[in-house]
């Protein structure tokens, strides 16, 4: 019975993602199977549901192909070990299927080690949204052709938003497609760390053969390699090698090259001429998809309007967004409730530091003109001096993306005269936030004194 099961995951492997391979079939086992009666073992009754809602044509199909013949299907909750798909040995007789199962992931898993690669991060579970399809549509293109188009591949965006996550799925990737490669994954903290431990004892050589191989190299959190000069000038020399071999390179920061004190100019240049990727706060919707794929994911059984009050209420980053969500669900596991009626009987609250309270447009108003020394008479007023115009147009900004306001009630709060107006002002503000971190940070600087 334990061989027919590892033949039938082997059948169904072919025919999902990884990611719906590895959430809902990894853990399962064949409990029986007799009287035309076939029993499944799964992990919880989560897993009950999904898989007979979602997969049921697929068990069926795969379970006959192996010999199996029943009539109905149940699904148990049962505590027997699952089997080891990954290892199992491949006979004579289902050589072909081996041949087929037997180069994935292998190389990945034991080269994530070595190469710094988390091989939980991947492109299927990476949530595309209007906040990072352009950075997403770029990976892909590098995964296809690594070294042509984008490179370096340069990936910018606040702390919480997927750049690890996007950066290594490219690395997984890659090596899924070509486990040959070379790939180094390192934050720049390790890069400057392991360099003056190398300088120190004499192998300055070695640690630069480190990185000559390699087919790609991904670089995380360039922006601490502030005040590192000698590590910086290393690092223009491996890139610049790199480079010129049509090498890919990946570099995440938390903000642009040119917006990071101390760098040099030539590396800024460098960093940038591959093109200059942001992931930006995601909007509701994308929070809900966000939501509703780990929902989906975890086997968790959650309620629409729960996803929705935790993307409304939580406004800082994705990391904080799940790790709520997350809480609200051993919440809900603790305590024998579903997440919606957690939350309606104001047991699941979002905690203080993630939940934004409520504002008016007048405090949105009244903070912004402070922020920039103006009187709100001036700000609001008719001047068309270049610091009142923009003060006046981050508050129309502002009461658009945090207040969800109509350009024509802005148009009231601010002062002018028509919506058109505060139109042309937000979308001048979006368009200077790609490229002005300065403008960023005096954006996040008036909202933490808006809601602290």
């Amino acid at each position: 019975m334990y061989n027919v099961w590892e033949n039938v995951l082997a059948e169904i492997e072919q025919k999902v993602s990884p990611a719906n391979f590895s959430t809902w079939f990894k853990d399962t086992t064949l409990l029986s199977a007799s009287d035309d009666h076939v029993i499944i073992g799964v992990k919880n009754s989560f897993f009950v549901k999904q898989l007979r809602s979602k997969f049921l044509d697929l068990i069926t199909d795969a379970l006959k192909k192996n010999g199996i013949e029943f009539t109905t299907i149940d699904f148990e909750v049962s505590s027997t070990s699952k089997p080891k798909v990954r290892s199992r040995e491949v006979t004579t007789t289902d050589s072909s299927l081996g041949d087929r199962i037997k180069p994935l992931k292998k190389s990945l898993d034991t080269k994530s080690i070595s190469n710094g690669l988390n091989s939980k991060y991947t492109l299927d579970s990476f949530v595309i949204g209007s906040n990072n399809d352009l950075a997403v549509s770029a990976a892909k293109s590098i995964i296809d052709t690594p070294g042509t188009r984008y490179n370096p591949f340069f990936l910018y965006g606040g702390p919480g938003l997927g750049k690890t996550h996007l950066v290594q799925a490219i690395g997984n990737e890659l090596l899924r497609r070509d486990p040959s490669l070379k790939i180094l994954y390192t934050p720049i903290s390790h890069f400057y760390s392991d360099f003056i431990d190398a300088i120190q004892n004499g192998k300055g050589k070695e640690f630069n053969r480190k990185f000559e191989k390699l087919d790609c190299l991904i670089i995380d959190d360039f922006q601490f390699i502030v005040g590192k000069e000698k590590s910086q000038e290393e690092f223009f020399n491996i890139f610049n090698d790199l480079y010129q071999l049509n090498k890919q390179i990946i570099v995440t920061s938390d903000r642009l090259p040119s917006q990071i004190k101390t760098v040099d100019e030539r590396l800024a240049s460098r960093l940038t001429m591959g093109g200059a990727f942001d992931l930006q706060l995601p909007k509701f919707e994308d929070k809900c998809a966000i939501l509703r794929a780990k929902a989906e994911l975890m086997g968790a059984d959650i309620e629409p309007e729960a996803i929705e009050y935790i993307a409304e209420n939580v406004n800082t980053n994705i990391r904080d967004l799940e790790g709520e969500f997350s809480t609200i669900l051993l919440m809900s596991e603790v305590r024998g409730l579903t997440p919606l009626e957690l939350i309606q009987n104001g047991s699941a609250s979002i905690s203080r530091s993630n939940k934004l309270r409520p504002i008016s447009g007048k405090q949105v108003v009244e903070k912004v003109a402070k922020y920039y020394n103006l009187p709100v008479k001036e700000m609001c007023g008719k001047s068309r001096v270049a610091n009142i115009k923009t003060a006046r147009q981050v508050a129309m900004f502002i009461l658009s993306k945090e207040l969800s306001m109509s350009t024509t009630k802005i148009a009231t709060e601010v002062g002018v005269k028509d919506h058109t107006t505060v139109m042309h002002g937000i979308k001048k503000i979006e368009s200077d936030l790609k490229l002005n971190f300065s403008l960023r940070d005096q954006i996040e600087e008036i909202k933490e004194h808006i809601y602290g």
